[in-house]
């Protein structure tokens, strides 16, 4: 771990921490009469702002259209190099206003910008979207921007794996209780319990992977998705129609194209993407539970600022609320998940448009959602403190209850009867639980049995080894880290990021 990596979890001032936590750079010129999403003003990267941002989708909306005339100039159509070069030259400087105005005369935002598109080359204003219907730009654009963003939030969980597989490693052999039900249980490790939530983003990433290897360009569909149009231009030569598709899906940068299509893309395609933002939202959520349940046994817990407060009333508190904030925004994650669900079931026919108001909303959000989750989680993930010394006096509390089972063997070996010895133990530690939870005392299991006669041949000491009862924690987190984590440290080197660097 470096020395930014400790600045990080202990030595970083409460401005320099609020500087890297926010994902604003530049807060002049905002108006704060008007409501702001705070996926937009608090949480998500700047990264993936920019790119559900208007400017990232129309200049894509003119990429397009450029790459369908390109095309279609090289299958022969009648497009000159001066109409593709005016078109080159105007690709990001879109006149907003212009596009708004247009809008309010047609009722129509992709009419809109043809129009705004024309006006700056005016050459080819009678070709651009020739053929095309608006889904043409509309989902091939979804389809470009997702792409993006599943690799963004791709490099935060190659990020969170490695955190958690180097908080795993340094934590391998760390006695610490185990729980089912939040009650205590058989021995386990930090490191191996670290393992369990690096494995649930380690699904999440490979979910991502599949998704990102099988996203279908829409392509060129025309209205219904039968190429009429298309068909029409080329005088009914069906293959440059479909060279037409390939061309384009190439220009784009992708390899496969939607074998059919109505008018949109098929709606299940965003519903499977958001099911995989779910999925990373439940994996944050699990994760940060799980350091708040610590937190509170004063065992681990997430990066304090040197300045950083914790109540405005109780000074002494040290509140998980990087945890808390990524659980709420995980919930809102898995919530709003369900809802393109929801519109792929609805889609009538070869289209309806009460697709259009939702998929803005649910997507967009769903991706700036699990964007500002991850960002967190590597923060916390890189920065986590434990302390040894609670999480091994937890463990002695309870372990006389969880080494009874191991007196009983030793007892039947040293030549006693297995049923007495365990009528000896049950009595003890139901009269040793009382005490602890009806007197406030301490467990005095061990030393109630080192009393009994039953037990005076066994060296009682020898068996409270915490280690002893971990079972293959340590060697299953080596396995674990050696098969899973650094396969993908390997693969993504590229993607992999001190967490000093994160802008956070």
């Amino acid at each position: 771990m470096n020395q930014e990596t400790e600045k990080t979890k202990s030595q970083m001032s409460s401005v320099e921490f609020s500087a890297r936590m926010s994902p604003m750079t530049n807060t002049e010129n905002i108006d704060r009469s008007q409501y702001r999403s705070p996926l937009e003003s608090r949480y998500a990267s700047l990264e993936m702002r920019e790119l559900f941002s208007e400017a990232r989708k129309f200049s894509t909306w003119r990429k397009l259209w450029l790459a369908l005339a390109k095309s279609q100039q090289k299958l022969g159509l009648d497009i000159s190099d001066e109409q593709l070069q005016q078109m080159r030259e105007h690709l990001d400087d879109i006149d907003y206003a212009a596009a708004e105005e247009y809008e309010k005369k047609f009722r129509h935002d992709v009419m809109a910008h043809i129009h705004a598109f024309g006006d700056v080359a005016p050459a080819a204003a009678g070709i651009i979207h020739l053929g095309a219907t608006s889904q043409f730009v509309n989902c091939n654009t979804d389809m470009i921007l997702m792409r993006e963003a599943l690799e963004l939030i791709q490099a935060r969980l190659v990020n969170v794996i490695d955190a958690l597989g180097q908080f795993a490693q340094q934590w391998r052999d760390l006695p610490t209780l185990g729980f089912t039900h939040f009650q205590p249980a058989q021995m386990t490790t930090v490191g191996k319990r670290a393992a369990l939530w690096c494995m649930d983003f380690i699904r999440d990433l490979r979910d991502i992977e599949y998704r990102l290897a099988n996203l279908e360009f829409r392509g060129v569909k025309g209205t219904t998705g039968t190429q009429a149009s298309f068909l029409a231009l080329f005088d009914g030569d069906g293959k440059k129609v479909a060279q037409l598709d390939r061309m384009v899906a190439e220009e784009m940068g992708f390899d496969l194209l939607a074998p059919v299509t109505g008018q949109t893309y098929s709606r299940k395609i965003d519903a499977s993407i958001a099911q995989v933002l779910a999925g990373v939202g439940a994996s944050v959520h699990k994760f940060c539970n799980d350091v708040r349940l610590l937190a509170h046994r004063k065992e681990i817990e997430e990066p304090f600022a040197t300045s950083q407060v914790g109540s405005s009333a109780m000074a002494y508190k040290r509140n998980p609320m990087r945890c808390e904030r990524a659980t709420g925004l995980a919930r809102f994650l898995m919530d709003i998940s369900a809802s393109p669900l929801h519109t792929a079931a609805e889609q009538w026919l070869e289209r309806t448009l009460d697709d259009s108001a939702n998929k803005r909303l649910a997507m967009s959000e769903a991706f700036l959602a699990g964007d500002a989750c991850l960002r967190i989680v590597a923060n916390v993930a890189g920065g986590l403190v434990v302390y040894p010394a609670v999480i091994t006096a937890n463990a002695a509390a309870e372990l006389p209850f969880m080494a009874t089972e191991n007196f009983i063997m030793a007892g039947v070996k040293a030549g006693g009867d297995r049923q007495e010895l365990h009528e000896v133990i049950r009595k003890h530690s139901i009269a040793a639980g009382l005490q602890v939870k009806q007197q406030g005392l301490a467990n005095d299991l061990i030393d109630r049995i080192k009393a009994e006669p039953a037990f005076a041949k066994i060296d009682i000491d020898s068996l409270l080894d915490p280690a002893t009862f971990t079972g293959l924690a340590c060697q299953q987190t080596d396995d674990f880290l050696a098969q899973q984590v650094q396969p993908i440290r390997q693969k993504y080197a590229n993607m992999l990021t001190d967490i000093g660097d994160l802008k956070i």
